[in-house]
């Protein structure tokens, strides 16, 4: 599913205009991200959590030439899904 299958999917669920779930899909999103920008957990019962973790800076191979090469350290977002979730995906 793309963007715009989501605000379909939105717009026939509320009776929303199209325009109006497309403003409202925005709108959940630009919250979770600044929710996540600011380092806070966003939890949705029955759906999931998303939480921002923190990858400390380490040093790996290359496996092609040997070579030892720095990974600086990241934060990247990530996802878990709820009891709710994980049922209906497994019916």
């Amino acid at each position: 599913m793309n963007r715009a299958e989501l605000i379909q999917a939105v717009s026939e669920k509320t009776g929303l205009a199209r325009e109006d779930a497309g403003k409202a899909v925005d709108a959940v999103l630009a919250g979770l991200t600044q929710a996540l920008a600011a380092g806070k957990r966003v939890q949705i019962p029955g759906f999931g959590s998303f939480e921002v973790r923190e990858y400390p800076e380490r040093e790996v191979r290359n496996p092609a030439t040997g070579e030892k090469v720095l990974v600086p350290a990241a934060k990247s977002p990530v996802f878990k899904p709820g009891k709710r979730l994980k049922d209906t995906v497994n019916q």
